[in-house]
């Protein structure tokens, strides 16, 4: 994604949060994950001050209205598209549009978010850490769960355990993002064609000015992974 269009999406989820639950990130948690999100991708801390006053109302905010829209991709993929829009037709049109040219269909609300947990996800960079270590003091912290991938551990919790996990792992190890996410309760695994298909509308989706997040219960291979990374 391009920087500019990154650092839009994490300004405005921040303009949200603090305008739906108070700009003081001591007493807004999800204000202070977007902050910290922000800071993760390395947007400037002046641009971060901004949006929270923007969001407080000490400056003008857009009125921006959250989103959620459901439904199935390609080989009947579960997605589930999370959006910040000051025009509710435009985002609704874009995304439908984008369904329809891949092979996919926009659903009614609560067609797919049945598929999915809200859960905390925290991830951190393995390197010469200790894993087992790691995962066990993650586990103590109050991690439901530890995953082992190629370099990293994604670690997850109930969403209000984060905060704490995080703090616990970053005692041992800096951790590259934490966030409130949508995990599937099951995935579906998709031939090579498939898989490329169904990540290439995916990466569509996510490019749409007006989305924040794209969800989908679908468990690439790494070889396929493997063949977008060496095409980028």
């Amino acid at each position: 994604m391009r920087r500019g269009q990154l650092f839009t999406k994490l300004t405005r989820e921040i303009i949200v949060v603090a305008r739906q639950d108070g700009a003081n990130p001591e007493s807004n948690f999800r204000l202070r994950l977007a902050v910290q999100k922000a800071r993760d991708s390395n947007m400037p801390l002046e641009n971060i001050e901004r949006a929270i006053k923007r969001g407080g109302g000490e400056q003008d905010a857009a009125s921006l209205i959250e989103m959620t829209l459901e439904g199935y991709g390609p080989h009947g993929v579960a997605v589930l598209v999370e959006a910040l829009t000051d025009n509710r037709n435009r985002t609704l049109s874009e995304v439908r549009n984008s369904f329809t040219r891949h092979g996919g269909s926009l659903g009614e609300s609560g067609c797919v978010a049945w598929l999915f947990d809200s859960k905390g996800v925290i991830t951190v960079e393995t390197g010469d850490v200790d894993i087992e270590e790691l995962t066990l003091l993650a586990i103590d912290a109050g991690a439901e769960d530890v995953k082992e991938e190629k370099g990293y551990l994604e670690i997850h919790t109930e969403p209000k355990d984060l905060e704490v996990v995080r703090q616990a792992v970053e005692q041992m190890r800096p951790v590259i993002s934490a966030e409130l996410s949508l995990i599937p309760k099951s995935t579906s695994v998709l031939n090579e064609k498939g898989a490329l298909q169904t990540l290439k509308f995916l990466d569509h989706l996510e490019e749409l000015d007006d989305v924040q997040r794209v969800f989908a219960n679908v468990d690439f291979p790494e070889a396929v992974l493997e063949k977008i990374r060496a095409e980028a």
